[in-house]
């Protein structure tokens, strides 16, 4: 009984917490941002997907004489993917490249956040066959976040 109340427990942490009026997907971590990101990246280079950059949001903020929890994000994609998505709903390009993003909250929590990949085809418009072109990232996340 305890391992499986333990197993629920472990499933319910892992989920997705969508906002469902923006798209906004925030997953827990139970590593740093760093780390977060260096998982993930590490799983999108193993898949063959480019990562075009890293940016370090509170290390610019640092260098400015300005404090900020940690927030790293990490812009990823796939040409072959993403243009047929772009020719056919051309705004999309402001979405595309994919952007992931590991951030601390004010409580310590790390998070994973991305745009589900629903909410891009709704604020696009692009067909629902092309949806598996911007789908991987939450497979991503799965195994970035084991």
């Amino acid at each position: 009984m305890k391992n499986a109340l333990w197993g629920v427990m472990a499933m319910l942490l892992t989920m997705p917490v969508v906002a469902a009026d923006n798209g906004f997907v925030s997953r827990p971590s139970k590593y740093s941002v760093a780390e977060t990101l260096n998982r993930f990246e590490a799983v999108a280079k193993a898949k063959g997907i480019t990562i075009f950059a890293r940016v370090d949001h509170s290390g610019g903020a640092e260098q400015v004489g300005l404090k900020m929890r940690p927030t790293q994000l990490l812009i990823i994609g796939s040409p072959k993917g993403g243009t047929p998505v772009m020719i056919a709903a051309p705004s999309a390009a402001v979405d595309l490249p994919l952007k992931v993003l590991a951030w601390e909250d004010n409580k310590g929590k790390v998070w994973l956040s991305y745009n589900s990949p629903e909410y891009l085809m709704k604020r696009h418009g692009f067909p629902a066959e092309l949806l598996k072109n911007v789908s991987a990232v939450g497979a991503l996340a799965d195994k970035a976040l084991e």
